[in-house]
């Protein structure tokens, strides 16, 4: 084990009972193999799934293995073109009886920060869906809820106006500058510090970093 992957280890073990303690349910796995197997073992079959726009479960080709499985009804909000198209999909995400996401920043004691710039995620995260399952990264770990807003506007933020290529302060030096851009993607700021539903929210920590 490296000292990385100790570290990883020791932090993941203790954030597990720091989000139990918030009503989540939580797992932690070394790898984003061991991780995509559990989310597969996590969804029963016959189940509805869909995703929001997490590129962590797309990198580690959840979606793939979830179409590939041949027993779930997926909703995939990747084969849809038309603006009308993805907002029915949005919608109808709040039916599905598992949705998933990643997070933008988690703090060491369990608090998920997300910033939408549509709101649909957050707001399927908030209400809805049957089970949220997120996916995150150790990369995306903070100290406190404060490091972990920081990370979502100043990382996560600048690097999501890039790879969508719109015209925000944050695109043009990798910077927050707060903006009130039109094409601001920080319109929605969301912590999630409790599941209302007892195991409604469950929570896969990953020893890789995962995503931005």
């Amino acid at each position: 084990m490296t000292p990385i992957e100790k570290r990883n280890q020791q932090l993941g073990t203790r954030m597990v009972k720091n989000l139990e303690r918030r009503h989540f349910t939580a797992f932690y796995c070394a790898t984003a193999k061991e991780a995509a197997s559990k989310v597969s073992e996590l969804i029963p079959d016959g189940a509805s799934v869909t995703w929001g726009g997490t590129m962590t479960v797309r990198d580690m080709n959840i979606p793939e293995m979830l179409r590939n499985r041949g027993n779930l009804n997926v909703w995939d909000r990747d084969s849809v073109e038309s603006d009308e198209e993805k907002q029915q999909m949005y919608l109808r995400a709040f039916s599905a009886d598992y949705y998933l996401s990643s997070a933008n920043a988690i703090s060491e004691d369990g608090v998920l920060v997300n910033i939408d710039g549509n709101g649909n995620r957050v707001a399927a995260i908030t209400w809805g869906p049957k089970h949220v399952i997120f996916v995150i990264g150790m990369n995306k770990v903070a100290q406190d809820v404060k490091s972990a807003l920081k990370r979502a506007r100043s990382t996560a933020s600048p690097i999501n106006a890039a790879r969508f290529n719109i015209q925000t302060p944050c695109q043009a030096d990798g910077q927050c500058h707060n903006c009130n851009s039109p094409q601001s993607i920080c319109n929605y700021i969301h912590f999630l510090r409790n599941s209302s539903k007892p195991g409604r929210i469950i929570v896969i920590l990953v020893s890789e970093n995962l995503g931005y």
